[in-house]
């Protein structure tokens, strides 16, 4: 998938993907990742998530990635907060107090960039690529991680032949297979969203599961 068809998606507003509420299933969920206040989680392909005010709100530093500058200014100007914008290899960092987003491809990150986040956030990251990209994606955050984080990932699966992505379905089978190598997988909630979800059944969607794992690094 090319990064135009973001651009595209986020200039005609076709962002289907974004939740205006902050997420249940974070809120009910992350503290079972132990972290502590202070630290920095990781968000990849963060849009313009209101998740991210959560963490801020319980103390969490956040540092997101995003592609579309549209989505990344929309963050701040629909939230009233006042970034500090400056330019770091090339890529845009937008700044305010204990959060920054780098407007930029996902895949020029560097690990030193991520080094001082000790957890990830993925809600619409995986579930954003389609399955060819898959493997360089989890690849990818292999490298930025090369130590992993304890991970809190929200994802979906359907019946992929009945609707093209995104968002993709993505099976429990594929989660364990790239990420098994590197953590315990816990499934903490799994159900069928369908009938909360009217946009899926109009595209003719006849299942549809939402699914929150626990992705714990082995060695710890």
């Amino acid at each position: 998938m090319e990064k135009q068809f973001w651009h595209e998606r986020w200039e005609s507003n076709q962002i289907g993907f974004h939740q205006d509420e902050i997420n249940l299933h974070l809120q009910e969920q992350w503290p079972l990742l132990n972290q502590p206040v202070g630290t920095r989680v990781f968000v990849p392909l963060c849009g313009k998530s209101r998740d991210m005010l959560w963490l801020l709100e319980q103390g969490y530093r956040v540092l997101g990635i995003e592609l579309s500058p549209i989505a990344v200014e929309a963050f701040f100007s629909e939230n009233k907060l006042e970034a500090k914008v400056s330019t770091q290899n090339g890529m845009q960092y937008w700044s305010c107090d204990e959060l920054v987003i780098i407007c930029g491809d996902f895949f020029s990150l560097t690990a030193e960039v991520v080094a001082e986040c000790t957890s990830i956030y993925d809600r619409a990251s995986l579930i954003a690529m389609p399955p060819a990209m898959r493997p360089a994606y989890t690849e990818k955050m292999q490298q930025l991680f090369p130590v992993p984080r304890p991970t809190l990932l929200i994802s979906m699966s359907y019946p992929q032949h009945e609707m093209s992505g995104p968002p993709f379905s993505v099976t429990d089978k594929e989660v364990d297979t790239f990420y098994s190598a590197g953590f315990s997988i816990r499934t903490l909630m799994s159900q069928d969203i369908l009938e909360h979800n009217l946009r899926f059944k109009e595209r003719g969607i006849t299942q549809l599961t939402e699914t929150v794992y626990l992705l714990q690094p082995k060695d710890q």
